[in-house]
């Protein structure tokens, strides 16, 4: 083992400067900068322990850190581009498309004669999250040809499901919504009740969202709906916190407030308390809608609280998305 001297710098800036620790470095992040001598060190700008690379007989070892978002920070920026220079490596292609509304074995059985018929270096799989199943196909070998089986074999599946497919391509509903919303150089904002802001947050995990997403209210108390958002008292009294009525509402409240061109509300049960036998725990409603035109729809699920509001997030997303779409 060696003291490789340009990572005992590094990791000696990281405490003075951006850890800002008062004390002098520990024998055991000292150690940190300790390598074999026969490997060759991989900088890790992120964090301390440095990745480490050793060949023999041909072969190549990669050694990385284990906190995750260090190894994609060295994967990425090291690993990657090396193995892509050392090693004629085979071209793999994907493609991708997102359906909603069907699940895996219903799905599975309405496209078992497309997926019998496959060329032999063609693979479907299945990939089903949070009441969506994505489609993807994969090849790999000389580009030209695997481009033109692949594009030839998903216009047939997308054919096959284009009554409950969304989207051809892979990509989430958060980064759908904003190219939606930049293409038309429209706004959204959020009125969330059960999701807590998750909707907000989805939105806002796109980079450039500040274009098109204005802002939210978490109304999650019954005087937020009815003093911030101008639900009617009566409404509150009468249909409950989670009705069609009340999410209507939101939804006009929050354009009102926010002045965008569309809006997005919910207002549900996610458990594990709460639920009545008229409105039992994953109880949703979801309201999306612009100045003119409001459209609503019940959701019924029947998970833990965590899954109730990811599902809650992901179908106001969709609802929103397929608005938009319709209604420029």
């Amino acid at each position: 083992m060696i003291l490789h001297e340009e990572t005992l710098a590094h990791v000696n800036y990281l405490f003075e400067h951006v850890f800002k620790r008062p004390m002098p470095l520990l024998e055991s992040n000292r150690r940190q900068a300790e390598v074999p001598n026969v490997c060759t060190v991989l900088k890790n700008d992120v964090g301390t322990a440095p990745g480490m690379l050793f060949e023999k007989n041909g072969k190549i070892f990669i050694s990385m850190p284990g906190v995750p978002y260090e190894m994609k920070h060295i994967m990425q920026t090291h690993v990657l581009p090396l193995l892509k220079s050392r090693f004629d490596l085979p071209y793999i292609g994907h493609r991708t498309l997102l359906t909603m509304g069907v699940g895996e074995s219903f799905l599975a059985e309405r496209i078992k004669g497309f997926e019998k018929a496959l060329l032999g270096n063609i693979k479907l799989a299945y990939l089903p999250n949070f009441g969506m199943v994505r489609l993807r196909l994969t090849a790999q070998g000389r580009k030209e040809d695997v481009d033109e089986q692949l594009n030839k074999t998903f216009e047939t599946l997308k054919a096959q499901v284009k009554d409950v497919m969304v989207i051809d391509e892979d990509i989430t509903f958060e980064i759908f919504l904003g190219r939606l919303l930049k293409e038309k150089k429209r706004t959204v904002s959020t009125a969330e009740s059960c999701t807590g802001g998750h909707i907000a947050q989805l939105i806002t995990s796109v980079a450039g969202s500040s274009a098109y997403f204005k802002g939210s209210v978490v109304s999650y108390d019954n005087s937020i709906k009815k003093d911030v958002l101008h639900v009617s008292e009566q409404t509150l009294l009468t249909a409950g916190a989670v009705s069609e009525e009340t999410v209507k509402q939101m939804v006009h409240g929050i354009l009102d407030m926010m002045q965008t061109d569309y809006a997005v509300a919910v207002s549900g049960i996610m458990g594990p308390d709460g639920g009545t036998a008229e409105k039992p725990v994953g109880t949703v409603w979801i309201a999306v809608g612009n100045h003119e035109k409001t459209e609503t729809k019940k959701f019924n699920f029947r998970f833990d609280r965590g899954r109730n509001i990811q599902l809650t997030s992901i179908n106001a997303l969709h609802l929103l998305c397929m608005f938009i779409q319709q209604n420029n």
